[in-house]
């Protein structure tokens, strides 16, 4: 397993003085040269360089050799002002100059880390040559929680299905809870129907590939949080088949187990003081002919009748036994994530996950921390006169809505029908993947809404 300084090119000090790194933002660019010798100055100028946010300037010495660098920086980018530079640097060791305070100091080493990021499983990948020896007022350890945290949903996301089916996503918790010493059991095949998980069975029960509850636990003391993730390891659309070109990404659909899981290495790392609970329905929706088909009534754990309106919205099917069993225990938060409906990335893009909220203080907290995390999310409603829209002639529900709007909330209305009443509830309908290369977050699987949803939980356990 490679180390924190090969995966993330954060370095210890010590060896060959490292070159310098100056952050400047454009309205102190005239300041600084000031302060410099003319023959800085014209370089300087020379290249053209006005500290806008990912430019560049490297620094020769009069010896030839690189002396410095200096970079563009906008604080209100948070990590992924210093994302860009790893990969644009020459190979070498280089430090932050200047005096950083604690955020900054670790808002630079994160973005610095992530963007160092490479998925190598199935090849060998070149790591960016340029590493950074640690600023010295960061929080080392709590920017290795995030950076494990976000690695291990990325790797997990961008794993092939073949790889990464409900055997091997179930392994990766036990995994996860080996080292932090949590409880981990899994729920496996038929016994999900003599143990009351009916909807979980029935979306995966056509798969070679037994469907699975994982079920893991942490922690004696403090607020009880409990966090769900949707766990389908491939989504063929069931017996309603998806396009070749819906399918392409399916092995991202169990992005929202990845995100649980993550969040779980956060909490565990931080040793925060709550009773942490996770549970995992993890199938794969195939095709066989045991597959559950369209119009078929299945009765839920909660014992509400759902009738399949469509068997590619086995997402919220397999949500729905497990938000059941999480409301069982009455947690002071329940938290579900999901690749769960296009229409979210339609309204909002695939870059900004979509909330659904029960509790007003609860949304504002995790916009709060989003915002303070450089990790936003945005609220939609759940609009309750929507409910009317999942309607059933013949069972008590639908799992799908009627009509073809709104289709985010008349998801989330859904899920709602299994949360208790009365528990804080959070629901993340997110994209999980990068379409698109970014500073610090190349394409691929990607973790969304989980360092907003990290604060959301710590500011719960200082209540």
């Amino acid at each position: 397993m490679p180390s924190l300084e090969e995966r993330f090119a954060l370095t210890a000090r010590g060896g060959k003085a490292p070159v310098p790194i100056t952050l400047l933002e454009r309205e102190a660019l005239k300041a600084w040269l000031a302060r410099k010798p003319a023959r800085l100055r014209r370089w300087i100028e020379a290249t053209g360089f006005g500290a806008e946010p990912g430019a560049l300037c490297l620094l020769p010495g009069e010896s030839g050799v690189l002396e410095g660098v200096l970079a563009g920086h906008d604080p209100a980018e948070g990590p992924w002002s210093a994302a860009a530079l790893p990969g644009r640097l020459p190979a070498g060791r280089y430090t932050l100059a200047g005096r950083l305070g604690k955020a900054a100091a670790g808002q630079a080493a994160l973005g610095w880390g992530l963007a160092s990021y490479r998925y190598g499983r199935y090849r060998e990948v070149k790591a960016p040559g340029a590493r950074l020896v640690w600023p010295k007022a960061a929080d080392r350890a709590a920017v290795t929680r995030e950076l494990e945290a976000v690695a291990l949903v990325r790797d997990l996301i961008t794993t092939p299905a073949e790889d990464m089916g409900p055997a091997e996503l179930a392994a990766a918790a036990r995994a996860l809870g080996r080292r932090f010493e949590a409880r981990v059991s899994v729920i496996q095949g038929k016994s999900l129907l003599t143990r009351n998980y009916p909807l979980i069975h029935a979306v995966g029960r056509a798969s070679t590939r037994a469907p699975r509850l994982i079920d893991l636990r942490w922690g004696r003391r403090g607020p009880r949080v409990t966090l769900v993730g949707k766990g389908v390891c491939f989504d063929t659309g069931g017996l309603d088949l998806k396009s070749a070109g819906g399918m392409k990404l399916m092995k991202k659909d169990m992005g929202g187990a990845a995100h649980v899981l993550g969040l779980a290495h956060l909490v565990m790392a931080a040793r925060l003081p709550v009773r942490l609970r996770v549970l995992v329905p993890a199938v794969e929706n195939a095709v066989s002919g045991n597959a559950f088909r369209p119009l078929d009534v299945i009765r839920s754990r909660r014992g509400l009748t759902v009738e399949i309106g469509n068997t590619d919205a086995e997402g919220r099917l397999v949500l729905a036994d497990a938000l059941t069993e999480a409301s069982r225990e009455k947690p002071d938060l329940l938290i579900d994530f999901a690749t769960l409906t296009g229409a979210a990335r339609v309204a909002l893009g695939t870059e900004l996950p979509a909330l659904f909220c029960s509790d007003d203080a609860v949304a504002e907290s995790f916009a709060r921390c989003g915002a303070a995390a450089h990790d936003p999310v945005w609220r939609l409603p759940l609009f309750e006169p929507y409910r009317r829209l999942l309607d059933s002639k013949v069972a008590d529900l639908n799992n799908i809505s009627e009509g073809g709007f709104g289709g985010a909330i008349t998801a989330a209305l859904f899920l709602q029908e299994f949360v208790a009443r009365g528990i804080p509830w959070a629901h993340f309908d997110i994209m999980a993947w990068n379409t698109r290369a970014r500073p610090g977050r190349p394409i691929g699987g990607e973790a969304m809404g989980l360092r907003a949803t990290y604060g959301v939980i710590e500011e719960l356990c200082r209540r």
